[in-house]
């Protein structure tokens, strides 16, 4: 989304997926995947290069305003710790078994937006705190919503926003399953890599919160079909997983992951002639 508030949004979209793509890491001794450590380093390294001197731009974007969210961990969460993480998100696995409000004792939703830009939904279904995103506070808050537990190291203390670690905003929004409905105007086209659209990392495996709720009652959801994503290289979409699957073996994941994007080209434009000639066919979540 940040890419696509850059001045040459297409150029700049088909750089990150060659960049992401072609992305390598070199192992330690002994070690089958790289420390989370060198993936923090080397993907900040990626965004400040990316991104250069486009900051205040993006940030003035005269059509599309930019938000982030991250996890902000709170008690014994605040720090990252070789203890107190794994310790941490144990705990918030077991409180979230119980209900997903109570995650927001362990970890709470922060949205970095544009100056002055008000938050197109309701979120009051978790706690949340509300940032301005400047060029000061850029790169680590879009680092922060790439940080994966115990695959990148947490990014500490964002400049403006509230101390602590800040993780992956995917652990309390995994999908965005947020309150579209709250819009109260017109439909909310959701393009996504399946139909379901779970509501935090840790619902992945509570299949009842995959489930259709009122808050996406207006939103159209365009994923393809598991038939299609059977005909994919490992039957699968590409995913983290590929790294331990190919590991030294770079090519092979490469041209994996290309293969999946020319199925992915090909899929978007067979879906634009049938929007364009009236042939798609809706189905219910």
């Amino acid at each position: 989304m940040a890419a696509a508030c850059l001045p040459d949004p297409v150029a700049a979209s088909l750089r990150l997926e060659d960049d992401y793509i072609r992305q390598t890491y070199e192992t330690e001794a002994g070690r089958r995947m790289p420390t989370a450590a060198q993936v923090s380093r080397g993907l900040a390294a990626s965004l400040r290069d990316f991104f250069g001197d486009d900051v205040e731009t993006l940030l003035a974007h005269p059509r599309f305003r930019l938000h982030l969210m991250a996890s902000r961990g709170r008690h014994i969460l605040r720090r990252e710790g070789r203890v107190r993480t794994p310790l941490g998100y144990l705990g918030a696995v077991l409180s979230n078994a119980v209900s997903r409000r109570t995650l927001g004792h362990w970890l709470e939703r922060v949205i970095l937006s544009s100056p002055g830009e008000p938050l197109p939904v309701r979120l009051d279904d978790l706690r949340h705190h509300r940032v301005a995103l400047t060029a000061d506070n850029f790169h680590p808050a879009l680092l922060a919503s790439c940080a994966i537990p115990f695959v990148l190291q947490a990014v500490h203390d964002i400049p403006g926003a509230p101390a602590g670690a800040y993780w992956d905003g995917g652990i309390t929004d995994y999908h965005l399953h947020l309150d579209y409905a709250s819009l109260n105007d017109g439909l909310v086209l959701y393009p996504h890599f399946q139909k379901a659209v779970v509501p935090g990392w840790l619902d992945k495996h509570w299949k009842h919160r995959h489930r259709a709720t009122p808050a996406l009652d207006n939103v159209v959801v365009l994923a393809p079909s598991p038939a299609w994503v059977a005909r994919l290289p490992n039957a699968k979409l590409p995913d983290r997983s590929d790294f331990k699957r190919y590991a030294d073996d770079v090519p092979a994941r490469i041209r994996t992951w290309q293969a999946a994007v020319a199925a992915s080209t090909q899929l978007a434009d067979e879906f634009a002639e049938g929007a364009e000639r009236g042939r798609v066919v809706p189905e219910p979540l």
